[in-house]
């Protein structure tokens, strides 16, 4: 059994501040502006030590995640750091400081915020809270004497609060959770209070000292979040929201959760630098409370995630739209119905897309998932989320990983909880919306969609709007750009529809910068396995449903799915995407009716280097490993030296010439990899005299083909160089690297692989030096450039290279299919699409008849592919009658193919190439 990290998490570092020009700053605050909007777990708005109101304030100053560490235990009558004693606190303060003190645990962030403000002391501070309330004055006191701060319970000098203590907060237990954001729309009543009158009197008293010159330090104070930590149910319910909520609960919340406190200190700002902008005193202090609201809010939705009323306003605001206005009279206009009656249809579109998240339903789940993964894998591994962490900043971020597995999105948003980042908002199939499923899936944060908006212009512009609502207002977004599962184990191509309506949505609106988020996400099992062997078979795909899923529940549970891994690819950020490929966009807005005739390029271009940022944060695990070379046998099996000298050979070619540095190998010997695979049932042992043989059954055999296409595109120069020596023992270094410059475009489509021509040939040439020092082949001459040579006869070498290009050839095979294909019907005979299904049609009779394919070896989508580039080259174009015709180049490409496929093969691709069907005139001729 290979040893396995424990799935329990683990406290999640901290984000490290993004570099100044990593991070895109929004424009100041103006008069009448709503703020930034809730939702953006990365923007963490706050002040640097002298600013001023007209500053704009860092998005990046606050981390997310600053590592939580447990209290510290002092004493606090001594000197901290060579500060003086604290004053002695208020008799009421120490009596109910002792009380608390036995259910109150404080996570202090930054551990010593003198530290990030060295003239902290120098001035007189005064602490601003989001809400008033005993408990928070407590706590705040509490944190201050921990870290040695002045106290916010003993006035400022000359007491200009007259309120004998030194803080303030922007709103009161008996205010509208939604007054700020009522404030900013201009729907308030008349009589709501728009700032703290004592942050005013502040203001007014600096008018009148010229020597007062106090620092405000905003305080955001959170009881019962913490995602690292597992708490009951009941404490759940009690747990941090966007509520101001009564004494009562708020007593509630502390005696269940208070042990999980965290307490947040931002850099100070001085108020003498914000009474240097002359406003008039109400502007002045309206501008302030709003800077400071906007800045509690951003916290809060960094730290518990966005406002639970985020449904209802985001519909709201998707029906008060102009484009959906327009939709809603023009359908009024179609149906010949009232335009309530298309307001209602549209009003009912909205709901059944949006998503309801509830923080407790996403603790609730976490609680349930953390037993379910512990019961089904052997541990979830993370990579390289720290560098997403230094780059998100400032970011909405768009996560778009691979789709292997229902498991994918569950796993994903379980993960970034835990670590104690939001989850996304999913983009999700309208399958998934089953009773109950589909609700507790809405309250985590997915959002359904139909399959086809064909047809339907009003739910077109519902779905669109709300997909710019969400990206305007910095939500994180999660979605799948193949579209569906895989069934092959390959990234499927790319279906650029959700990614263009980001980049519309962006485009429309271009002021909070976009970041594309690769995902690589790795299985050693799948749960879909038996599923997918059916379809891949024949059999149609399977409806979901809620009594499939409830009676499939206890086989999971009962069954070992292996490890899994979740890498964090390189991040694609749009600006710069755009800066290449839309070099005629001058930053600003661009309307919905506009259609820039860069845009589809642009998209087409984004979405192929979003999979191949995916592939090149790939993860081989020991199924990958033993999957490349058990299928590589024609029985699928292996003696047990020659299988542990071929995952050797695997590892050693991945370790010389190492794809990307975000790519992860398993660290597991050879044996133990046998080991595991045993374990888990993805081998079998056969005892034998001569020594065991490990092998794959038919079903597996199917199944394991699936891990070799995770990694196929790992081993691309390697399977290469070694089809180029399958029927040839000798051939010359320029003709191996030649012949792979010719074919590399075809192989780059499929794969996704992130070089040019030239840097893959200087790849190839890298492997071969690889190849010789291992044996596996020797210089035969080294006049003309060099001639190469393998071992004659069945050594190991030979074994160990044929298995290695095997995992390519069929590729080859597929490509000379539609060479084939094309030539025997001739130039201007057949469409692409006719060309597509005869392709098909030969692939699969040549499976039937010969040898078992892989399955995708007759995947209509990959000939689609290969006929595409063929165009793109120049190699086949399509004339007036729209038929695919070619010259003597193809031809000569064809020849080519006699370097990699025997002759047999050749010859039986050829003899199964089918004809299209003449037409009843040219078949049977008139009389």
């Amino acid at each position: 059994m290979l040893p396995m990290p424990n799935q329990t998490p683990l406290p999640f570092p901290g984000a490290e501040r993004a570099d100044s020009d990593a991070a895109t700053t929004p424009p100041p605050a103006t008069e009448g502006d709503a703020g930034t909007e809730p939702g953006n777990e990365y923007a963490a708005q706050a002040f640097e030590p002298g600013s001023t109101l007209g500053d704009t304030p860092r998005q990046d100053s606050l981390p997310i995640d600053t590592p939580a560490s447990p209290p510290v235990d002092r004493d606090v009558r001594r000197p901290i750091d060579g500060r003086r004693p604290p004053p002695r606190r208020p008799w009421w303060a120490g009596l109910l400081g002792r009380l608390m003190t036995p259910w109150v645990s404080l996570t202090i962030e930054p551990k010593d915020p003198a530290e990030h403000a060295p003239d902290l002391g120098d001035r007189p501070v005064c602490y601003v809270l989001e809400d008033y309330g005993l408990s928070n004055a407590l706590i705040l006191e509490r944190a201050c004497r921990e870290t040695g701060l002045p106290s916010p319970l003993q006035p400022l000098p000359g007491d200009p609060i007259g309120r004998k203590r030194a803080y303030v907060a922007l709103s009161r237990r008996n205010a509208s959770p939604l007054a700020p954001l009522q404030q900013s729309l201009g729907t308030a009543p008349p009589s709501s209070k728009t700032h703290s009158g004592s942050l005013a009197r502040l203001l007014d008293a600096h008018r009148d000292d010229p020597a007062l010159d106090v620092q405000l330090v905003p305080v955001s104070i959170f009881v019962g979040r913490a995602p690292d930590k597992q708490s009951g149910w009941f404490n759940v319910l009690f747990s941090e929201n966007w509520a101001l909520v009564g004494r009562f609960r708020r007593l509630l919340a502390i005696a269940l959760n208070g042990r999980d406190t965290t307490v947040r200190f931002a850099p100070p700002v001085r108020l003498r630098s914000i009474i240097a902008e002359d406003l008039p005193p109400e502007r002045t202090v309206r501008k302030l409370s709003r800077v400071l609201r906007t800045h509690f809010r951003l916290i809060r939705a960094a730290v518990i995630g966005p406002d639970l009323s985020t449904r209802r306003l985001l519909v709201d605001r998707v029906l008060a739209a102009a484009p959906v206005k327009e939709a809603i009279a023009d359908q009024a206009r179609r149906d010949n119905s009232s335009p309530a009656e298309a307001w209602k249809k549209a009003h009912g579109y909205a709901y059944e897309i949006a998503a309801d998240y509830s923080h407790p339903v996403v603790r609730s789940a976490s609680f349930l998932l953390t037993f379910v993964w512990n019961r089904i894998y052997r541990g979830v591994l993370v990579h390289h989320l720290d560098k997403l962490k230094q780059a998100a900043p400032g970011h909405e971020v768009v996560y778009v990983p691979c789709h292997r597995s229902h498991m994918d999105y569950l796993l994903l948003s379980y993960l970034l909880y835990t670590k104690g980042i939001v989850p996304p908002h999913i983009f999700a199939g309208i399958n998934l919306n089953l009773p109950v499923i589909g609700t507790l899936l809405r309250k985590g944060g997915a959002f359904f969609a139909r399959r086809s908006f064909r047809g339907n212009a009003l739910y077109s512009a519902v779905f669109r709007e709300y997909m710019a609502q969400l990206v305007a207002g910095g939500y994180s977004i999660e979605y799948f750009i193949e579209g569906g599962r895989s069934r092959t184990g390959r990234l499927l191509p790319p279906k650029g529809g959700t990614l263009a309506m980001t980049v519309r949505a962006y485009l429309r609106q271009p002021t909070r910068p976009v970041m594309f988020q690769p995902i690589y996400i790795g299985y050693e099992k799948l749960m879909e396995g038996s599923s997918y062997l059916d379809e891949l078979t024949g059999k149609p795909k399977e409806k979901e449903s809620i009594w499939q899923l409830v009676t499939g529940i206890p086989k999971v549970l009962r069954s070992n799915y292996g490890q899994v891994v979740v890498n964090f690819g390189e991040p694609i950020k749009l600006g710069e995407a755009l800066a290449e490929h839309a070099p005629d966009w001058d930053g600003k807005a661009v309307s919905d009716d506009e259609k820039p005739i860069w845009l589809s390029n642009m998209v087409d271009a984004l979405a192929d280097r979003i999979q191949v940022n995916v592939n090149r944060a790939a993860d081989v695990n020991p199924i990958n490993l033993l999957a490349l070379a058990l299928l590589s046998t024609p029985k699928h099996a292996m003696g047990e030296s020659d299988l542990l000298a071929q995952i050797a050979l695997s590892k050693t070619l991945l370790a010389e010439l190492p794809f990307s540095d975000r790519v992860t190998v398993t660290p597991h010997s050879p044996a133990e990899i046998v080991a595991h695979g045993e374990e888990i049932a993805v081998l079998a042992r056969t005892t034998h005299p001569l020594g065991d043989v490990l092998h794959v059954g038919g079903d597996n055999a199917v199944l394991l083909s699936y891990f070799r296409n995770n990694v196929l595109h790992l081993f691309t120069a390697a399977s290469w160089i070694a089809c180029c020596f399958q029927h040839n023992r000798r051939m010359a270094q320029d003709s191996v690297l030649r012949l792979g410059r010719s074919v590399y475009p075809f192989l780059q489509v499929e794969l996704f692989l992130p070089w040019s021509e030239d840097e893959f040939v200087e790849r190839l040439a890298r492997t071969i030096d690889v190849f010789v020092r291992e044996g596996l082949l020797e210089w035969a001459s080294e006049e003309d450039g060099g001639i190469l040579a393998r071992n004659a006869g069945q050594s190991d070498e030979v074994f160990r290279l044929r298995a290695i290009g095997h995992s390519l050839q069929q590729a080859f095979e597929r490509y000379y299919i539609a060479i084939s294909v094309l030539a025997k019907n001739g130039a201007g005979t057949l469409s692409a699409g006719e060309l597509e299904s005869l392709c098909q049609l030969a692939a699969q009779r040549l499976s039937l008849l010969y040898a078992p394919a892989a399955p995708e070896f007759f995947d209509k989508t990959l000939f689609r592919g290969f006929i595409q580039k063929l165009r793109e080259l120049k190699l086949v174009w399509v004339d007036e009658n729209g038929k695919l015709v070619f010259d003597q180049r193809l031809e000569s490409w064809a020849r080519d193919a006699r370097f990699i496929l025997g002759r047999e093969l050749r010859h039986s691709i050829e003899k199964v190439s089918p004809e299209a069907a003449k037409p009843d005139s040219e078949a049977m001729p008139a009389d």
